[in-house]
């Protein structure tokens, strides 16, 4: 199973991040539209995550979906995240077969800037409902402690300029069911 040390945090000045991200990114970024797709599981977290026609664009023939389940603990501190992640051709029938069994939990839509600084995705997002928010993930190789990966991270939020009060331990769609905004109430 894959895995990354991740870290989010509410973000005040928009601008700001981005000007800093753009001095730290070395891989280029690119905009996405993302939907995710919470379902109700009885551990970790399942999500089918589809693609907006503006996103994937420097991948050609990528499917417009990805299922991806993980498990991740609610911290505010660089916490490592393992996840697996499967390419959807047909959306629209998994979303339906998966609401069937499980039933939708929460929907998260999001406008997504991603940029890459070495091996850690830098992820600036316009959540619906929520407000602007910056998710960094250090990919991490297989075997690696992941105290590198959390040294980086830590180092990253310090060269952002994010203070301790801007980390938040709660995923958008926690924060969202929080709110009152976007949770779904039927099983399908």
């Amino acid at each position: 199973m894959a895995r990354n040390v991740e870290i989010k945090a509410r973000v005040r000045d928009r601008h700001e991040l981005e000007r800093r991200a753009r001095a730290l990114e070395d891989g280029g970024c690119e905009s996405l539209h993302q939907t995710d797709v919470y379902f109700r599981v009885p551990t970790g977290r399942l999500k089918l995550r589809i693609f907006g026609s503006c996103g994937r664009s420097d991948l050609p023939g990528a499917p417009p979906a990805e299922l991806i389940q993980y498990q991740r603990p609610d911290a505010s501190d660089p916490e490592v995240s393992h996840y697996q992640r499967v390419a959807v051709p047909d959306p629209d029938a998994l979303r339906s077969a998966l609401a069937a069994a499980l039933g939708e939990r929460v929907v998260v839509e999001k406008r997504r800037t991603v940029y890459f600084a070495g091996r850690t995705r830098l992820h600036l997002d316009q959540v619906v409902g929520l407000g602007d928010f910056l998710e960094l993930e250090v990919v991490l190789r297989e075997g690696e402690d992941q105290g590198a990966g959390e040294l980086e991270a830590t180092a990253l939020i310090q060269a952002l300029g994010l203070a301790p009060s801007d980390l938040i331990e709660s995923g958008y769609a926690d924060l969202l069911e929080a709110a009152g905004g976007a949770a779904c109430t039927s099983s399908t």
